[in-house]
């Protein structure tokens, strides 16, 4: 189905396993968070999550099906990486970020932390409401290239400094529904259309 796929690097049982180990432990942090606050997991209206679109809606979707905690969904959509790059351009906002978070606490989940700029620009950003709490999540680490001096609270896997797909992760919008994390044979990253 993916001739194009070099190697993969973690499976889709690998994935599952893994999301719901994160889900586990970001319900437990919430609990806790809510907890002192005097409310209660159900309460309405205190906990947002923010996937970064489009890379992290697969991940958001697998990980809040794992979550047994009432929350909201506000979507953010930001671009580093521009049609058939390998290398992030810079981090800038396409889409609005969520309104009324103060007070909320949020959830920023992505699919990589790369560069770093991403996520510092969404936590920024996010800051200035005021929450009551930020915390992030992303399914892959690669420190290899960070530029920026940030880490996620919840990571899935630290991978190598390699340029992969699948999962929600694509390379000139395509491989997004590749069910692993995958690096492409340098044919597929050379000759893309």
């Amino acid at each position: 189905m993916f001739p194009e796929i070099a190697q993969t690097l973690v499976s889709k049982d690998q994935i599952a396993k893994r999301v719901d180990e994160l889900a586990a432990e970001i319900v437990a942090d919430l609990e806790r968070d809510l907890d002192k606050d005097g409310h209660t997991p159900l309460d309405e209206g205190r906990v947002t999550l923010i996937p970064i679109m489009t890379g992290a809606m697969i991940f958001c979707a697998d990980l809040i099906r794992s979550m047994p905690v009432k929350l909201s969904l506000g979507l953010t959509s930001v671009k580093s990486y521009p049609g058939a790059s390998v290398t992030s351009k810079g981090a800038h906002l396409a889409s609005e970020m969520p309104k009324n978070l103060k007070g909320k606490h949020v959830l920023v989940i992505d699919d990589i932390l790369d560069s770093g700029q991403t996520m510092a620009l969404v936590k920024e950003l996010i800051n200035e409401q005021s929450p009551a709490s930020l915390r992030t999540a992303v399914l892959l680490d690669k420190k290899a290239r960070r530029e920026v001096d940030i880490n996620a609270d919840y990571v899935g896997f630290e991978i190598p400094d390699e340029f992969v797909v699948g999962y929600g992760l694509d390379y000139d919008g395509y491989y997004r529904n590749h069910p692993e994390i995958a690096v492409l044979n340098a044919d597929a990253l050379t000759n893309a259309k």
